[in-house]
């Protein structure tokens, strides 16, 4: 009998799994668990039914092509083989692809990615940007193929001639396609005045529009300075960039009909605000003569020698109440003032010397206050409360 190590056995279990047929590519179905993202990209689960469970690995390369985030519970189809991970000596899935279970991928990245924007606030009401009424200059942010451009430049010419067309050229489906999309909407904010721009494509399947219903156009049109107007394949379908923008638009004609008025129509419309100014103009002189005359009415009914008359007896009335009211005023002030007189002069110090107080000092020093810093026969100053006295000092008594 021959004796195996633990690794030619595992090199040898791993061997027989990877040259089965059966496990070298396969489909399996089943609930998510345990998953989790390492830092390196790679996505670590198990999938599991109700009785059995088998690890399972997709490396970085192959996740970052995921339309929509994996989570635990969530029932997915598995395509990928079967092989050994020689360190723990157990065998597990390595994945190539995963798509939901029932609903499919690309709508349930796109349930998912709604939520997630919706969630952050980029649908919100209160974010959304009036297009102009009259915009000088309009981008276009399209596929120079096919009939969407065209039309919108032809109905943009005829119902405004004249204004200024910006386009920009982007691929508006494939791996590309969101990149330059993205790209497109950021340059046109950047290169020069944009008043509005127009961002779409004809109609088609879910998979043929999904360029705009990825994170980064919608990011780059929420994120823009200018207005934008969605118009992406026909009236029933709807994208993430038709819930982000601005304005969303039922197709890419009707976006070329909501973005400039008829000129006609607006030529009607300006003669008819004119008429109505021209009207409340009318109005407003008719109705101003009307009170100026009602005023020179009353006027003659009362002689100017009698409103004047008037108006001087009430000048006179306030004049008189302004003299009362100032002479009231002083007199308060005045003994208010004789009040705080008699304080200062109860404080002064020359009512204290008045009251037969006086005040000691030594030739350049301050006030004497203690006995102890004169010396006998030291020269002292007193001040009285009429004039001074110059004394000596024949003894000193200190306490």
């Amino acid at each position: 009998m021959r004796l195996l190590s633990v690794s030619e056995l595992t090199g040898y279990v791993k061997e027989l799994l990877e040259n089965d047929p059966l496990l070298a590519s396969l489909w399996v179905k089943g609930e998510l668990s345990n998953f989790k993202q390492a830092a390196s990209g790679h996505l670590y689960f198990t999938l599991k039914d109700r009785s059995c469970a088998v690890r399972a690995v997709m490396f970085r390369s192959r996740a970052r092509r995921l339309l929509f985030a994996p989570a635990d519970g969530m029932a997915v189809r598995i395509r990928g083989y079967v092989s050994l991970y020689e360190r723990d000596g157990t065998y597990q899935l390595y994945v190539e692809e995963m798509e939901p279970d029932g609903a499919g991928t690309l709508w349930t990245a796109f349930e998912q990615l709604k939520q997630k924007l919706a969630a952050e606030g980029l649908f919100d009401s209160r974010h959304k940007k009036k297009p102009p009424l009259l915009p000088r200059r309009i981008g276009i942010v399209t596929s120079p193929t096919g009939a969407v451009l065209r039309d919108m430049v032809r109905i943009i010419g005829r119902r405004w001639p004249g204004v200024e067309i910006v386009f920009t050229p982007v691929a508006v489906q494939g791996e590309a396609a969101p990149r330059e999309i993205a790209r497109a909407i950021q340059w046109l904010n950047r290169c020069g005045p944009i008043d509005v721009i127009i961002t779409g494509r004809g109609g088609g399947s879910l998979e043929e529009l999904w360029a705009f219903n990825t994170e980064v156009v919608a990011r780059s049109i929420f994120l823009s300075g200018v207005p934008v107007i969605s118009a992406v394949g026909h009236e029933t379908d709807y994208t993430i960039a038709d819930l982000v923008a601005d304005v969303r638009a039922a197709t890419p004609s009707a976006a070329a009909e909501l973005v400039v008025p008829v000129r006609e129509e607006m030529a009607g419309r300006l003669d008819m605000l004119k008429l109505r100014l021209r009207r409340a103009v009318q109005e407003k002189i008719t109705g101003g003569r009307r009170r100026l005359e009602n005023c020179r009415q009353r006027v003659m009914r009362r002689p100017v020698e009698v409103i004047c008359g008037t108006r001087g007896q009430m000048v006179d009335d306030l004049r008189r109440r302004l003299e009362r009211a100032a002479g009231q005023g002083l007199i308060r002030h005045r003994h208010r003032l004789g009040v705080l007189a008699g304080r200062l002069q109860a404080l002064s110090p020359l009512a204290t010397l008045a009251r037969g107080y006086s005040i000691c000092s030594a030739p350049g020093r301050a006030v004497v206050s203690d006995a102890a810093v004169v010396a006998a026969g030291e020269a002292v100053q007193v001040k009285l409360h009429r004039g001074r006295l110059r004394c000596l000092v024949e003894e000193s008594f200190p306490e």
